[in-house]
């Protein structure tokens, strides 16, 4: 597995994650605050989409994880 696959696959776990916490909803609702992360993981998202710098791809590139050809 590359590591665009994976930064993909955490993102998407991210933001289900923090939607099922914060929408009132939800039966595991916590807080609304939960909310925020999922802004969060769109504006970094967004923004390495721009400037193609993603955090999470370098910490996978210093595990070893190879990049997409």
């Amino acid at each position: 597995m590359n590591s665009e696959r994976i930064v993909r696959i955490v993102a998407g776990t991210f933001v289900m994650l923090s939607l099922a916490l914060g929408v009132q909803s939800s039966p595991v609702f916590v807080s609304s605050y939960f909310l925020l992360f999922t802004a969060f993981v769109g504006f970094n998202l967004f923004q390495s989409g721009i400037t193609r710098f993603c955090p999470l791809d370098s910490i996978l590139a210093r595990l070893g994880v190879k990049k997409m050809c």
